[in-house]
């Protein structure tokens, strides 16, 4: 069994893997912000270590004597919110990523997964579905978060070129899934359905994963995926129509119906008007819109045959999520 360090550990991602991890019966050190917060997030065997990407140096030591490095956090807040937030996405998901390889690799870590993003993978010839080798799509230089992540890939590229560390990226989909205590946009969108306060559904379209998957193949990448590959985990393409009909199957509500562009452009820019006027996280905003105009671009297939990815159905997704949501109190049984 091998002992792994994983970034992000209480996020969507990151929790689902340390639990999928210590399942398998390895060792996991955890890297948190807030040990007293994580320790009701995460399971009791788990080794909490203290610390924030913002300064990697603080707590590079913790990774001494592990051979995997699972690094999932990033900042992600621009992805759905208004406003530009570059120092910190530089910071945080670039620079900090390229000191975390550097500490992995002074202590002669095994293997280091890097997590990036679906949205950096643009269309293929005639309109199909982009690959690992597809350039990157037009919202990855429009959307900030998802540029930061194509940097993030380019400084992994050039850390390689002197460095012998093997290290896997892998990009996932759009995650739901149980764990979303933040929550993510995702688990927004399953507590706004649940609770029947999204007033529509705009006419896009978006791959979708189980974070619960995206960890298993996360371990299997570590031991099988090529060093100095990309894998991309990006699930089955739904319409943001069909993913609030199973949330709102699954929670036992009715679905909110689909809208014209024209009035979820409207929708959007009163709800960040909202959001600037109290402080709060805005419903939907015109960037969340605008990258699932940009449609589904990411094919899975090269994580099929080379790590046997395989995507739950979503409807099993919604109804665990739903389940997760109403076991913690974040959501209350439909009457």
């Amino acid at each position: 069994m091998a002992r792994a360090f994983v970034t992000g550990s209480t996020g969507l991602l990151g929790n689902n893997l340390v639990r999928e991890l210590r399942a398998r019966g390895h060792e996991v050190r955890a890297l948190v912000r807030s040990p007293d917060k994580a320790a009701t997030q995460l399971p009791a065997d788990v080794e909490l270590v203290r610390g924030d990407l913002g300064d990697v140096a603080a707590f590079a030591d913790a990774i001494d004597g592990c051979d995997l490095v699972f690094h999932t956090a990033a900042y992600f807040r621009e992805y759905f919110q208004p406003g530009h937030h570059d120092a910190l996405l530089r910071r945080l998901n670039v620079d900090a990523t390229v000191e975390l390889l550097e500490a992995a690799d002074r202590r002669g870590v095994r293997a280091f997964v890097h997590t990036s993003s679906s949205g950096v993978v643009g269309r293929g010839p005639h309109g199909a579905l982009g690959d690992e080798s597809t350039a990157p799509a037009p919202i990855a230089t429009a959307n900030r978060y998802f540029a930061s992540k194509v940097e993030a890939e380019r400084a992994v590229d050039a850390f390689l070129v002197d460095h012998q560390l093997p290290v896997v990226v892998v990009r996932p989909g759009w995650m739901f899934g149980p764990g979303d205590a933040a929550p993510t946009s995702a688990g927004q969108v399953v507590l706004d359905v649940a609770r029947g306060r999204l007033p529509g559904t705009p006419r896009t379209s978006s791959t979708t994963v189980d974070a619960r998957d995206v960890a298993v193949a996360m371990i299997t990448a570590a031991d099988k995926g090529a060093p100095g590959e990309r894998y991309n985990l990006a699930g089955p393409v739904l319409t943001m129509s069909e993913v609030a009909h199973a949330i709102a199957a699954a929670a036992g509500v009715r679905p909110p119906r689909e809208l014209p562009d024209v009035l979820v452009n409207v929708v959007a820019v009163a709800a960040e008007s909202l959001a600037r006027i109290t402080g709060r996280p805005a419903l939907v905003t015109r960037e969340a819109v605008a990258a699932l105009r940009e449609g589904a671009t990411a094919s899975s297939s090269k994580a099929e045959r080379e790590l046997g990815f395989a995507a739950r159905p979503f409807t099993q997704t919604a109804h665990d999520t739903v389940a997760w949501y109403r076991g913690t109190g974040m959501l209350t049984p439909a009457k």
